[in-house]
């Protein structure tokens, strides 16, 4: 398991890779990759084109991200998903909080 984030140029978006499993030993990479900026971007991407799997945890530190990002107002797009992880975000009904892609 790995997770990267990358700030755009010029500091709007993060967007935030994760490898492998995402699961609660993610949680504090997870929080470390989108906490500490010196600003927070207008938009938020994570990119799952790497992720093979997830659970309840996740979808916790998604939700967690999502506050951290303003809540409603937040603009956070989930990317890449293998059809599995994106039938956990459907059935969790993650697609009217995130948009997903």
């Amino acid at each position: 398991m790995a997770i990267t984030s990358t700030l755009s140029s010029d500091g709007s978006l993060l967007t935030i890779y994760i490898q492998g499993r995402f699961d609660f030993s993610s949680h504090q990479d997870f929080r470390a990759s989108y906490e500490g900026l010196e600003k927070k971007p207008e938009r938020y991407r994570v990119d799952m084109q790497e992720t093979s799997y997830l659970d309840s945890s996740a979808l916790g530190m998604l939700l967690l991200l999502r506050d951290h990002a303003g809540g409603d107002k937040a603009t956070i797009e989930i990317r890449n998903c293998s059809p599995d992880v994106k039938k956990i975000l459907t059935i969790s009904n993650f697609e009217q909080l995130f948009d997903i892609r």
